[in-house]
């Protein structure tokens, strides 16, 4: 079994998107995607700022909204790769937790869970990823081979909207240029799901290590439950001052990725309800559909993910308190006793994610991006 809560499909993304840090392959790898994602932004934004007065307002929607997502990823690799000296603090608290797996049966027992568990969630944020991928594709090609109007290659709609410096005029130049825009599009939505799934990841591990110090609560001062390891202050205290640096550089790294991501979700979602909506009545709606239908769920999937995060450290967070509260501290020592109201004190304020230091990511905080798209949908179909 692997000794670590990172899947290989995450560790290999990590490593192919230039996050993994100290590796010989880190630099080539950030110089490709600066490249690759710099050239793809402007040839994007070039389709937008030709396409702003156009008539077909869905299609433009369409390369906003195709845009702003590769925009996004851009800046998720960019902040990971400034803030790779907490990435590597993470990992070093990761790896020492697992350096004491056999130290004691239920802290092996929530390590494992919880590495299974981050890897059975990787694995469909992911999965859920290319399939959207796909369809969005599919659904381009769909409305190609349906509308007569666009027989020639210079009149069929491309994967991902962008002005080129030159025409396409035959079809290898057309298949060429599909090609290598699904192959960018797939690459965009893997690094996506990469930075979601290592999120995941970290507030998984973190939340096994929660239970394992409740748990070393409620059996430190029992007398009928005895540890295969002497459960001590000391260690208590270590693994409480761990678990709160370790949430902390969770919130370091991901503070501002989560305010871009806010921001930027709330349009994309604003965005692809705009295509769907006004999509319904058009003669190849199938084809919209299946393109958006997927795109729309995956933004929103995302947007739930950090603000789930979120609500899951702080519900974690308060269950230390309530586990040193109902532990038989009253069998301690003075001394002891007095740790544990401390404790319990700095278990008041609670473990979070915050987006851009601003406010705590929440469930609440999702119904409020969800409630703003459909807001702004409203008026766009008022105006439209």
């Amino acid at each position: 079994m692997r000794m670590t809560t990172l899947s290989r499909a995450v560790t290999l993304g990590l490593h192919v998107y230039g996050i993994w840090p100290y590796v010989p392959s880190t630099i080539l790898f950030r110089f490709y995607w600066i490249v690759m994602l710099s050239t793809a932004q402007v040839f994007q934004y070039g389709y937008v700022i030709v396409n702003i007065h156009s008539d077909d307002f869905s299609q433009f929607m369409d390369g906003v909204s195709s845009a702003m997502a590769s925009s996004l990823l851009y800046i998720k690799l960019v902040i990971l790769w400034l803030n790779q000296r907490r990435f590597v603090d993470l990992l070093q608290i990761m790896t020492t937790d697992w350096q004491d797996y056999n130290s004691n049966h239920h802290s092996s027992r929530v390590l494992t869970n919880t590495a299974n568990l981050a890897r059975r969630t990787s694995r469909w944020i992911i999965g859920m990823q290319v399939a959207s991928v796909t369809f969005y594709s599919a659904g381009v090609l769909a409305a190609n081979v349906g509308n007569p109007e666009r027989i020639e290659p210079n009149t069929r709609e491309l994967i991902l909207k962008m002005a080129f410096p030159f025409n396409i005029s035959t079809e290898s130049i057309y298949l060429t240029v599909q090609s290598v825009q699904f192959y960018h599009l797939l690459l965009v939505g893997c690094g996506i799901t990469i930075v979601n799934s290592l999120l995941v990841t970290l507030i998984l591990h973190v939340g096994g290590q929660i239970d394992i110090l409740c748990e070393w609560l409620t059996n430190a001062f029992s007398r009928n439950v005895r540890s295969s390891e002497e459960i001590t202050m000391r260690s208590i205290i270590t693994k409480h001052r761990q678990i709160i640096l370790f949430a902390e550089n969770i919130d370091n790294l991901y503070t501002y990725i989560a305010l871009m991501m806010l921001l930027s979700d709330t349009l994309i979602i604003c965005c692809l309800g705009f295509i769907i909506v006004t999509s319904l009545d058009a003669p190849d709606a199938a084809a919209i559909l299946v393109k958006s239908v997927l795109f729309y769920i995956t933004m929103n999937l995302e947007a739930f993910i950090y603000c789930f995060a979120g609500e899951y450290l702080t519900a974690k967070s308060k269950m230390i308190g309530h586990a040193a509260y109902d532990s038989v501290w009253y069998n301690c020592p003075i001394t002891e006793s007095r740790i544990i109201l401390f404790i319990i004190l700095r278990s008041q304020k609670t473990l979070t994610i915050t987006s851009g230091r601003i406010m705590d990511l929440s469930l609440e905080r999702f119904t409020s991006v969800i409630k703003a798209s459909a807001s702004y949908i409203s008026v766009l179909l008022a105006m439209y």
